[in-house]
């Protein structure tokens, strides 16, 4: 019995004394550096030393904030000369529209015949906005069907087995090309007729986009019924917006006066309107004929 009881408390003895803690999965680097062998910083440590070095060092911050003032100054100057070269003010009245205008203005442009008022309404001497004036032009319908003008155009690439993106991006840049030439030569015609009228660069993008929406039609109708189909929208759609830009130059853009009459000067007037419609077939054909065969 004495046997067991001595080795009984041997045994407690044993079982009392603590066990060494197990070495820690992970170092602790919260210190900024480890308990690794030579001193060495834990990964890490050096970069949260770097940058609380930096952001208290005086010239650092002098830096940053001589940044952040040439930023702002370059920023300031960017708006400036896109304020003084095209105005946001302008451009965003051509893009108020909402779908009901949308929607009239382009069956207005495909059936044009039965409008009555062409005049651009005013409230206190500055022209409504689209959405409350179907007369007046905008450039949210030009720039939607260019785009599905191009989107149309790569289908009907694609549909003949001709599609490449040199091919796609080609045909895009030629219509842009031909519409910027349009109003280049339409601001010239305004200029040499001395026409006097509220007349801007914006309108005249304006008109000239509209025939997008007869390109679209055009060549929707020669993939759907082939090439004959084609040219009956053609000679639809073509009349259409020569029957269009003629009633609008003359009311909106050329003033009420501004047709007819004896003088040289009317006379101008009156070959510009009728020039810039008679061109609107012949660059709808010319960007759509190869579309369709």
């Amino acid at each position: 019995m004495a046997y067991h009881s001595g080795y009984g408390a041997h045994g407690s003895k044993h079982r009392a004394r603590a066990a060494p803690d197990p070495p820690p999965l992970f170092d602790d680097t919260s210190g900024g550096y480890s308990s690794q062998p030579g001193g060495y910083p834990a990964p890490g440590a050096d970069v949260a030393f770097n940058v609380n070095h930096l952001i208290g060092d005086p010239m650092a911050n002098m830096a940053m904030a001589y940044g952040g003032s040439i930023a702002s100054h370059g920023k300031d100057m960017v708006h400036k000369e896109l304020h003084r070269f095209v105005s946001v003010n302008k451009l965003k009245y051509f893009f108020a529209v909402d779908t009901a205008y949308v929607a009239k203005k382009l069956g207005l442009l495909v059936f044009p015949y039965t409008h009555q008022s062409w005049e651009v309404q005013y409230s206190r001497d500055v022209p409504l906005p689209p959405r409350q004036d179907l007369n007046a032009p905008d450039l949210y319908i030009p720039t939607m069907a260019f785009i599905t003008y191009v989107l149309l155009a790569g289908m009907a690439l694609g549909i003949q087995k001709r599609f490449s993106p040199e091919v796609l991006g080609l045909c895009a840049s030629t219509a842009l090309v031909w519409v910027v030439m349009e109003v280049l030569a339409l601001l010239l015609g305004v200029y040499l007729a001395t026409v006097r009228s509220d007349l801007s660069t914006f309108h005249l993008l304006a008109y000239s986009g509209y025939k997008y929406v007869g390109m679209i039609l055009s060549v929707l109708t020669g993939l759907l019924f082939g090439s004959d189909g084609y040219y009956v929208a053609l000679a639809w759609t073509s009349s259409a917006l020569m029957y269009f830009i003629v009633r609008s130059l003359r009311t909106a853009a050329l003033g009420p006066d501004s047709m007819g009459g004896p003088t040289p000067r009317q006379r101008l007037q009156l070959y510009l309107t009728l020039g810039a419609a008679a061109f609107q077939p012949l660059m709808i054909y010319w960007l759509t004929f190869h579309l369709v065969r």
